[in-house]
């Protein structure tokens, strides 16, 4: 999950309803009509299936009457759709494309709107995090873990940690040492010209990881690095094997091996795990390579999201105890209507390997990555156990996509507990409940059926032996 991101995205504009570019226009617009004070407009939720035919700003500039620089984060964080007022507040008309990203331009060299991969976490995110005041940033992430303890989290993994949003956690935890969450951070290194800079980025989570572990600060640790290797599907950013069904294209990962080895091996040298981002067929493979060339198996190293993986490359997880760290709501059938188009119907086939992954030894860590999806882990169980829509539940949703590949329910329960707990190195106090562990756990209202897990209701949440959320 994105702890930053997470609480600022709360009072974000919601797309996720919209069908098409006008109904997008048509909740701008309201946003617009009744939030004059705020100083831009920020909005969640977009899909590139709702608008196939491309975005740019003119679709934006006539919406608010006050000519507000309005954001448009599509729901995997991976694209930034930009008002021109945007573009021109983050001073991108003479920008090189960033390494491993992508500034869209017109024919005459202009932005045209729309921002890519990197483009968007080394431009959009730092940029939006300065815009905010420390105090805004703190109060952003308390949002989040006040929303994360009402649906039962007593602990966040942090994927993307940066100096902004690290700064905002220590104000805090500073303000408020009994902040009732348990954080654990990977440092995001971040793709630059040169090897030495990746280095220096290493250099710094381990830096702050030898301050920030579990002897000296248990509740908030610096427990390794997170590399983004490649992009998502939906953009067609995912680095595949085969090219794309939809346009014939063929995307390169943002980090080839070459670049990724060193770095990958300075962490593992420095004793910090790795966390890869991995979607495509292609990229997975080239993860699970580097890991198995420079990364100690004790580490727990682990792969994010694997949404398209191979059967050979999904067996050899267990083999190397790379941690497979999936994020059911993302296998959701209602998004994924573009996926046959995009993909073919063939490798829609191979999507979401859970079962795969588990049944090859590979331990499991459930997770939400939000906010790209829901955060309620009791829907994201459903969609593991079910592979049915928590979106659009009933006779009418989608039909349930790869049911083949399902978990288990005591599976999907354990890989959102004790897995996650152990994929940080957390399963002596955490994940569990036992004598001698932190007194960290939920109480749910339900039935111990898959089937019906969306009925399902936190009741309280408890944190540290205290209750923190009750209905």
């Amino acid at each position: 999950m994105h702890a930053l991101i997470m609480g600022q995205s709360i009072l974000k504009v919601g797309l996720e309803h919209c069908k098409n570019l006008e109904d997008i226009r048509s909740a701008i617009r309201e946003y617009a009509k009744t939030n004059t004070t705020v100083p831009r407009i920020s909005c969640r939720g977009w899909m590139h299936s709702m608008t196939p035919d491309g975005v740019n700003s003119a679709m934006l500039d006539d919406l608010d009457p006050l000519g507000r620089p309005i954001f448009v984060d599509t729901k995997d964080l991976h694209s930034t759709w930009c008002s021109t007022t945007a573009v021109k507040e983050l001073d991108i008309q003479t920008t090189p494309d960033p390494v491993g990203g992508k500034i869209h331009r017109d024919a005459d060299g202009n932005p045209t709107g729309l921002l890519e991969e990197a483009g968007v976490f080394t431009i959009v995110w730092p940029h939006i995090a300065r815009v905010a005041s420390l105090e805004e940033r703190a109060a952003a992430i308390r949002s989040a873990v006040e929303a994360y303890n009402t649906v039962g989290y007593t602990g966040l993994i942090d994927m993307a940690m940066d100096e902004d949003i690290w700064e905002a956690l220590q104000k805090l935890i500073s303000d408020d040492p009994n902040i009732p969450m348990r954080f654990a951070a990977y440092w995001l290194i971040k793709p630059s010209a040169t090897e030495a800079e990746h280095l220096k980025q290493v250099e710094r989570a381990a830096e702050l990881a030898a301050q920030f572990n579990a002897t000296k600060s248990p509740g908030c640790r610096v427990v390794g690095i997170k590399i983004i290797c490649d992009g998502i599907i939906d953009s067609c950013t995912a680095s595949l094997k085969e090219p794309y069904s939809s346009n014939g294209a063929s995307t390169d990962a943002i980090w080839t091996k070459p670049q990724l080895l060193p770095v990958v091996r300075k962490a593992d040298s420095l004793g910090l795990q790795v966390a890869l981002h991995a979607i495509g067929d292609a990229t997975i493979k080239m993860a699970i390579d580097v890991i198995e060339e420079c990364v100690t198996p004790t580490r727990r190293p682990r792969i994010e999201h694997l949404e398209l993986s191979s059967p050979e490359d999904a067996a050899r997880l267990g083999r190397l105890g790379i941690t497979a760290s999936i994020q059911p709501v993302h296998s959701d059938p209602a998004i994924l209507r573009a996926w046959p188009r995009l993909i073919g119907e063939h490798r829609c086939g191979r999507a979401f390997a859970y079962r795969e992954f588990a049944d090859g030894g590979a331990p499991l860590a459930l997770g939400s990555d939000a906010p790209t999806a829901p955060h309620a882990p009791l829907a994201n169980m459903y969609v593991a156990t079910t592979r049915r829509s928590a979106r659009e539940p009933g006779p009418d949703g989608p039909a349930a996509f790869n049911e083949h590949f399902a978990l288990g329910l005591c599976e999907s329960v354990v890989a959102g507990t004790k897995g996650a707990a152990y994929s940080t190195f957390a399963e002596t106090w955490s994940g569990g409940l036992q004598a001698g562990m932190k007194a960290d756990f939920v109480v749910c209202d339900m039935e111990w059926e898959k089937e019906k897990l969306l009925a399902a209701k936190v009741s309280e949440t408890w944190f540290g032996g205290r209750r923190v959320y009750g209905a």
